[in-house]
């Protein structure tokens, strides 16, 4: 199993980007999708997690600004950001439960996609 992240970028304070990640491999069923953020000299934080039906919790700090979505059909989780900060700045990954068959599962992380946000 692999999950592919991608869509980081710089863009300007108030500015939007969309990661993607793309879970392939020997899948049963991807469970929850998670993206976290970590910054240099800080620790990974959870910004945003969805399960399998699309019930979505996020971090104080992008509450209003993040939204996490998934496509079943196409293995795929997305994160849209909008009103980006400085702040905002970190290396994103992807995470994700996938099942292997109806009971056994292991958490997959992405590789990483660097977002810088500055004018």
């Amino acid at each position: 199993v692999q999950l592919q992240a991608s869509g980081g970028g710089l863009v300007q304070p108030g500015g939007s980007l969309r990661l993607s990640c793309v879970v392939s491999g020997s899948i049963f069923e991807i469970g929850p999708m998670s993206w976290y953020r970590q910054a240099p000299g800080k620790r990974r934080d959870l910004v945003a997690s969805i399960t399998t039906g699309s019930s979505a919790n996020y971090a104080d700090s992008v509450k209003g600004r993040f939204t996490i979505s998934r496509d079943n059909a196409k293995n795929t989780g997305y994160l849209q950001m909008n009103s980006l900060k400085p702040e905002d700045t970190a290396v994103y990954y992807c995470n994700a439960r996938v099942f292997r068959n109806s009971v056994a599962f292991s958490d997959y992380w992405g590789q990483g996609t660097q977002v810088t946000v500055s004018s």
